[in-house]
């Protein structure tokens, strides 16, 4: 069976073109084929996987374990709120997430896992989070099934919420309302292929892959550290518009994931600028959580230490979800450090009025330093400073 990887060819979209006609056609008329739509779900992930029968397998039985955790653990949480069974169905949640990205380093474990499956595990996740704090009482199968397998985010994210993803699912946009999602998707479409395909191609071959590059001078690798951060950028951000706007054409609304982030003026705006759907799962269920239990249960008596180390288990969590090599500690390690310090300058300075917010100067040269942080970490993910260690 061919394989159609999302949005790596071109015959990937006449693909997608053609099975979602029906579902313009339909939309534009101010109706939804539900009955098609679950179809073509189905079908999608049955192309994109398809090819790698092994990784069918994986995804599917993926798919069965974490629609049993999610209806299980609501039918528990209904009479109890035990905590050791809810941080029980975390770690069960996680499980398979976690021997995948180990079979990086055992090669025993190497036929586990499929395309996307740090995205997919955390959608189950966040479920799980939800029902836990009240915020999900009821769940319908086979809408969790479309959530966790959304296929046109399925391999790369954005990562969405089921909340919102619900609300989009239970409305039916007017043929108004339609058309607008129609002429949005389709420009987004149309970015995510100058940022992909035209920027970030031409950055790849005839910046990253020039000569001057090959080399381990202090030069070849700062050149390559800009490169490499464009082309980062721009791949990433050009499949994410490529997702994004095939979700509208759908309905579904997938959150945006980038917004201008080498223009921002410190640690914390490009978190708020940079892989925002990630960033902001990673705050909202792991930091602000910690955060929570460390104040209530009083472990510290001081906040500002509390958010420290917070942010610390933040970063090096999300250094881990990217793998276990060292890369990929130090680039968490990195981001914390920045972070914190960038949290304690901006204290310290709203407290002695050292630097002016609002002078343009000051903001271009706070744009420029962060900027340049922001590519070392980057040079650091890459790997191409592993052979200093």
């Amino acid at each position: 069976m061919t394989s159609f990887i999302p949005y790596a060819s071109f015959r990937f979209f006449v693909l997608i073109g053609v099975l979602l006609l029906p579902v313009i056609l339909i939309g534009l008329r101010g109706r939804r084929w539900q009955a098609y739509n679950n179809f073509l779900a189905c079908l999608m992930l049955v192309l994109i996987f398809g090819s790698k029968p092994l990784q069918l397998v994986s995804l599917l039985v993926f798919l069965v374990w974490q629609l049993t955790l999610i209806r299980g653990y609501l039918a528990i949480r209904q009479k109890h709120n035990s905590a050791p069974i809810f941080y029980l169905m975390i770690a069960l949640s996680v499980l398979p997430l976690f021997l995948v990205k180990l079979s990086m380093d055992v090669s025993a474990l190497s036929f586990l896992g499929f395309l996307g499956i740090s995205y997919v595990s955390f959608r189950s996740i966040e479920m799980l989070m939800n029902i836990r704090d009240g915020a999900i009482k009821t769940v319908t199968l086979w809408r969790v099934f479309r959530f966790i397998a959304f296929f046109p985010t399925i391999s790369s994210g954005p990562i969405d919420r089921y909340k919102r993803f619900e609300k989009d699912e239970e409305h039916v946009p007017s043929g108004a309302e339609y058309r607008t999602l129609l002429y949005q998707g389709l420009n987004k479409i149309f970015i995510g292929f100058l940022y992909k395909y035209i920027i970030g191609y031409l950055v790849y071959k005839y910046w990253l892959g020039s000569p001057l590059l090959a080399s381990n001078s202090v030069q070849s690798i700062w050149l390559y550290m800009y490169g490499y951060s464009m082309y980062l950028f721009f791949d990433f951000a050009g499949y994410s518009q490529f997702a994004i706007g095939v979700s509208y054409l759908l309905g579904i609304k997938s959150p945006e994931n980038f917004n201008l982030p080498f223009l921002s003026r410190n640690m914390k705006d490009f978190w708020n600028r940079w892989h925002m759907s990630l960033s902001f799962w990673f705050r909202d269920f792991i930091y602000m959580r910690f955060v929570y239990t460390a104040v209530k249960k009083k472990w510290l008596k001081d906040r500002y230490l509390i958010g420290d180390i917070g942010i610390t288990i933040n970063f090096l969590v999300m250094g881990f979800w990217h793998g276990f090599l060292l890369q990929y500690i130090i680039y968490g390690i990195y981001h914390a450090i920045a972070f914190i310090t960038c949290d304690r300058w901006e204290r310290f300075n709203k407290k002695h009025h050292l630097i002016p917010k609002d002078n343009k100067w000051v903001n271009a040269l706070a744009i420029l330093v962060t900027f340049h942080v922001i590519c070392f970490s980057f040079l650091i993910f890459s790997g191409r400073l592993n052979f200093l260690w």
